[in-house]
Order: structure tokens, then sequence, then C-alpha cells
């Protein structure tokens, strides 16, 4: 998910809010940042990975165009865009031509800055779903975050499909999902967190059958690095 928009608008700010910590550098000058910034984040339990870009806008700065560059192969490449206006001011032309580009596209438009006083603007109709964020104190960042876990449920259409082509590969499955389930229950009795994680190395033993590239060393070593559970 690629956060994009004109410099100064806040999206390094938001993307600080949604990655629950200071991840990108903030200031009051346009143009801070100069390259993509990334990190991964789960959002209701789903894996996603965060971009923060460079502010769109025509830059004579050598350093700054190659960072713009890249901000728009971030934004064609990404699955969902959050394209990022300044409450304070109505929409540039860039902004517009930013959502004609994103027409057909799972994007959303936020608004951001709405702890300071703004006119009156007109969003453009592209916009599948509208947000109102204030970055600064996080209101309409909760409502953020709903936005984006809608458009990944209902706008991302699956393009993965798996086929289960013998016995033994049910089988394996079967084990995953039981191992898993059992995992959980664990969890939920707050069973101690070695526990859950023999379960979960049973899990990853069923699915090593498909793949290969998980080995009892690598669980093993995992384990013992991370908690003490005896000899």
């Amino acid at each position: 998910m690629a956060i994009v928009g004109r410099p100064n608008v806040g999206k390094s700010s938001l993307f600080n809010r949604l990655v629950q910590r200071d991840r990108a550098i903030v200031t009051a000058t346009p143009g801070t940042t100069r390259d993509l910034v990334t990190e991964r984040v789960s959002l209701n339990g789903i894996p996603v990975e965060l971009i923060d870009t460079a502010g769109l806008r025509d830059s004579a700065d050598e350093a700054e165009s190659i960072g713009i560059k890249k901000s728009r192969e971030a934004m064609s490449e990404a699955d969902i865009v959050l394209l990022v206006l300044d409450a304070t001011a109505a929409p540039h032309e860039e902004d517009k031509a930013t959502a004609a580009a994103l027409a057909g596209r799972p994007f959303l438009i936020v608004i951001n800055k709405q702890d300071l006083e703004h006119p009156e603007s007109q969003i453009p109709e592209t916009a599948l779903q509208l947000v109102r964020t204030s970055a600064l104190t996080g209101s309409g960042i909760p409502e953020l975050r709903r936005a984006i876990l809608s458009l990944m449920t209902k706008e991302i259409p699956n393009i993965e499909t798996a086929v289960l082509t013998n016995q033994r590969q049910q089988q394996s499955i079967s084990d995953a999902l039981a191992a898993l389930h059992q995992a959980r229950r664990a969890a939920t009795a707050i069973i101690p967190h070695e526990m859950i994680l023999l379960d979960l190395y049973e899990a990853l033993r069923a699915l090593d059958a498909f793949t290969g590239s998980t080995s009892s060393d690598d669980i093993l070593n995992l384990i013992f690095t991370k908690f003490c559970i005896g000899k």
C-alpha cells in the first residue's frame, strides 16, 4: 500500500500513525522524504507493507526528482494507494491528475490536517472512499484503518488459487490446520508461549511438505533463541 500525495500534506505523519512509531522523518519543510520508506504492519491480522513516498511535484533537485520517480513507480505497483490531500487548501492540479490516474484501481482519498481551519474544497469524484484524518491528533486514524481493511477485503481480487492434487497434500493441510487450531485454543487459555510454539512448529512441519523452506533446525533455533524452555 503506497501513501502518495504532494509535499507537506502529512504522508509521513500518517505513515508513522499506521505503523505506531516514528519510522519516517517528519519536518515542516516540504520535500523531506527523498526515498521510499517501507514497513510491514498487521491490520486485523492481515500483513500489509506500507510505503511512504516522496511528495509528487515538479522539482529541479536531482535527488528529489529521483525520489519522485520512485514514488510514481511505487504507486503503479501497489495493490492499494492512499492519496493524501491537505485539508487547508483546495486540491492541486497534481492531486487531480493523480486521482485520475488511479481511476479503476483500489484507492482511498485521505483529507489530512482536519485539526486546522480549512476552506471548502472539491473532492475528486473518482474516490472510492473518503476519510478525514489528523495525523497530528490521531483523529480519524481508526476510521482510516477500517476503510483500508474494507478496501482490501472487497476490492483486491484473489489472484492465487491452490489445488490439492492428492491425499498426501490434503492430509498435510489438515494436520497444519489442526495444529493452528490447537495453538489458538492454547493462546485463548493463556497457555505459556513455549507450549504454543510447539503447536506452531507442528503446523510448519506439515506445511514444509509443500515448500521445503523450513527445516527442523530453523524452528528449533528460533524457539531456543527467543524463549528459555529448559533442556
